[in-house]
């Protein structure tokens, strides 16, 4: 009787050896994707870098010599050069403004507060750069983001990262199955950011001390209103800050300036209890402020859904699970009505404060790590 020779899988979860099995890794040129790079190439992969330029900072900020993305593909390609690997920049500009920076200042002036990370996730690096790993004829593409990618029973699954204080889940919900099938994340199963740095230190990387990035990547300096002025002078025009009845209460520079739930900074003073912006009204030029109370929500109409279950969206009428509104807030239980595949109510059994279309809504599995995928706000 002939025995099996199939090879065991590798940590890649390919039944071939790693010289065998090309990777192409997202490399940003910070210490998280240069690590999953030299890992892989020091684990005997035949590994491509791969850094896209999807932005030029001269242009987005309107000066010069702020090109900071020119110092992160450098960082990059030094990685690739001191680890052996070919690396590769490919020119993403107009693909990124067409899909991350013209909606982020248009939605921005719709009154939403746009997470312009997940599109970039969605509709870039998992939609166009992973279909260049595979005209590379890579078996797959791996990342340096903070999730898990765990195999059920029928498939890969996502799952939130080890570290919970550096899970990305919020900003990879729309990971569909088909392109989680063939997506890595190396980093998701460490306990800590220190295991990264330490893992940079062991290869000797140049970035292995280089900061973590804090800002959106085309707003570097965190001032949101100087991009969208350049791309939607409109923007700037003043106008009234107004009481939900209406009654003018201060004037202002612009609704890009304001976000909802925001107390500080509205110019109106000698009131008895504070008041929060509730609502951006972009055409008319008005910034609603009312009381707390009024930014408390409990339903959330949800719209573009991904979903991630084993069983179809439609195929139960109530869902229990958790949501997460903002990637800075923990899940929340609640309870998902579906009205179709891609479009629910969530009805949050505790009633949350700054609850903003344009955002995200995740949605997690309560008895474990597994994100279910999720939507987007659409009006509050």
């Amino acid at each position: 009787m002939a025995l099996d020779q199939t090879p065991p899988l590798n940590s890649l979860g390919f039944a071939k050896a790693p010289a065998d099995t090309r990777v192409v890794v997202a490399m940003s040129g910070g210490v998280d994707s240069s690590v999953v790079a030299a890992m892989l190439a020091d684990e005997g992969y035949d590994v491509v870098g791969v850094t896209l330029q999807l932005y030029d900072h001269g242009a987005a900020l309107a000066k010069k010599g702020a090109c900071c993305a020119g110092v992160d593909i450098q960082d990059a390609r030094r990685v690739a050069e001191e680890m052996g690997f070919p690396h590769y920049v490919l020119d993403y500009e107009n693909v990124f403004k067409d899909a991350v920076i013209d909606e982020f200042a248009d939605s921005y002036l719709g009154g939403a507060t746009p997470v312009p990370c997940i599109r970039c996730n969605e509709r870039v690096k998992f939609k166009d750069l992973l279909e260049t790993a595979k005209d590379l004829e890579a078996d797959c593409m791996a990342t340096g983001h903070y999730i898990q990618r765990k195999m059920g029973e029928n498939g890969p699954e996502l799952h939130a990262a080890a570290d919970g204080n550096r899970d990305q889940s919020y900003f990879l919900f729309s990971t569909t199955e088909e392109q989680l099938d063939y997506l890595r994340f190396p980093l998701g199963h460490l306990p800590s950011k220190d295991d990264t740095r330490a893992l940079a230190a062991k290869y000797g990387l140049v970035v292995a001390d280089k900061p973590d990035s804090q800002d959106i990547c085309f707003v570097p300096n965190g001032d949101y209103a100087a991009v969208i002025r350049k791309l939607r002078p409109e923007a700037a025009d003043p106008g009234n800050i107004v009481d939900t009845e209406g009654n003018v209460l201060a004037k202002h520079e612009g609704v890009i300036h304001y976000t909802i739930g925001q107390r500080r900074g509205l110019g109106i003073g000698g009131l008895a209890d504070p008041l929060y912006v509730v609502k951006l009204d972009a055409e008319r030029k008005e910034v609603v402020v009312g009381p707390k109370s009024m930014l408390a929500t409990r339903k959330i109409p949800v719209r573009e859904i991904n979903w991630l279950g084993d069983e179809p969206l439609t195929s139960r009428s109530e869902w229990n699970i958790t949501v997460r509104v903002r990637s800075t807030r923990p899940p929340r239980d609640a309870i998902l009505r579906p009205i179709s595949a891609t479009e629910a109510e969530v009805e949050l059994l505790t009633a949350e404060e700054g609850v903003s279309p344009g955002q995200a809504c995740v949605f997690y599995d309560p008895e474990s790590t597994r994100i279910f995928g999720g939507g987007w706000i659409h009006r509050g």
